[in-house]
């Protein structure tokens, strides 16, 4: 008899991050007392005059219709004059795809380059939809393994180590979700240059671009290798940045032919991107980045709390993230000991124990292919994160 579920659809994995999410807001829908740090996503509202272009643009007729399924003319064109502006990348607005949040961009990017066997270099720890992007596009994601000691950066070493003739892709992620490692400018340039001598491709994920905290810098690869440009795509869009995560505009940068084919898979997807979120990121991107220094200012406040409220605990390590907002503690130091009459062996086993027994959600490091670890996101407010991780060093404290 034939299976109900496709091999390719049933193989895919739930989002871990958006499941934990889920089960924390429905312990809270249920009455009882959660602080969630499993979702990217911030804390803060999107900005008034994003949500009064909006509003302005419901009204208007032509966005009651039907358009481009690449992105309305004046946002794409928008997002070309943006990414030279924050990036010093020039490219045209043929060269840029509007899709339906960052995740769409993630997945037509694949979509777009790989056939099947086709390997994708994928440095971990990596963010949960990376491989089943691949997979789901016939491609093979091959794991390139980092950890603390390198401040979770891979080097050119390890990734031609891995490389293969069946190698197409290196994905590329700076700063980085889990772990909030920026990559220094020079590394940036090393690989680039490795990536153009080795005749790959290179998609570049940049959703974090403007939240970077102390020393860090970040730099987009195809400006600072621009012999890369033609053999790389840009992955970026407005959620993190503009807190507009529920908006679900992101967007992909290209060579010309990439982008007319990934434009021509989503004109059978999906079509065009709601053009009520399409004028809010218009507006989004064409103001000044007031706001985001406001809440840059808040997360910079969070991750050194946090990264020093955990790595005070007994057991855990947790290096300072240079962006995004997230810590990435391992909690191997823990495992195997005995906690309330449990005695968990993974991550995945100690995050449950934290949930149940003082109502903290984490996402455990499976997710993102590295166990022994725990992704904690500081996008929440100062108050809830105090208690959240005092609950959690209280809770481990007992690990005996």
């Amino acid at each position: 008899m034939a299976e109900r579920i496709s091999d390719r659809i049933g193989g895919i994995s739930e989002s871990a991050t958006l499941a934990v999410d889920a089960k924390a807001k429905a312990k809270k829908a249920a009455g009882e007392d959660v602080i969630g740090f499993g979702a990217g996503e911030p804390d803060f509202p999107t900005p008034p005059a994003i949500v009064e272009a909006a509003q302005r643009a419901c009204a208007e007729p032509r966005f009651h219709k039907y358009t481009p399924a690449a992105g309305l003319p004046e946002l794409r064109e928008a997002v070309a004059a943006k990414t030279k502006r924050d990036s010093s990348y020039e490219v045209t607005a043929a060269q840029v795809l509007v899709t339906n949040g960052g995740k769409q961009a993630v997945y037509e990017a694949f979509a777009t380059l790989l056939d099947p066997g086709d390997e994708v270099l994928v440095p971990a720890p990596f963010w949960t939809t990376y491989p089943e992007a691949i997979r789901l596009a016939g491609g093979v994601p091959v794991q390139v393994d980092t950890d603390e000691t390198t401040a979770f950066l891979a080097s050119v070493e390890q990734l031609e180590a891995a490389r293969t003739p069946r190698t197409k892709v290196l994905l590329f992620v700076s700063p980085s979700n889990p772990t909030g490692a920026v990559y220094p400018p020079a590394q940036v340039e090393a690989i680039g240059r490795w990536a153009v001598e080795s005749g790959l491709w290179v998609v570049t994920d940049e959703i974090y671009e403007h939240l970077v905290y102390g020393d860090a810098d970040h730099v987009s690869m195809p400006a600072v290798v621009p012999e890369l440009a033609d053999r790389c795509v840009v992955l970026n869009g407005v959620a993190k940045t503009y807190a507009m995560t529920g908006w679900r505009v992101g967007w992909l940068l290209g060579p010309a032919d990439v982008v007319k084919a990934a434009a021509n898979l989503q004109s059978h997807a999906t079509s065009n991107v709601a053009n009520v979120s399409q004028a809010a990121a218009l507006a989004a991107i064409t103001g000044d980045l007031s706001a985001v220094a406001e809440m840059r200012t808040a997360f910079d406040r969070r991750r050194q709390t946090m990264t020093s409220m955990l790595d005070a605990i007994e057991g855990v390590t947790c290096p300072l993230p240079g962006g995004a907002f997230y810590c990435y503690p391992s909690v191997k130091g823990v495992l195997g000991k005995q906690l309330r009459g449990r005695r968990p062996r993974t991550s995945t086993e100690l995050a449950e124990i934290v949930l149940d027994e003082v109502g903290v959600a984490v996402v455990p490091g499976e997710a993102f292919g590295t166990p022994g670890y725990f992704r904690l996101s500081y996008a929440l407010g100062d108050d809830d994160l105090r208690e959240g991780v005092g609950r959690l060093a209280t809770l481990l404290g007992e690990a005996r």
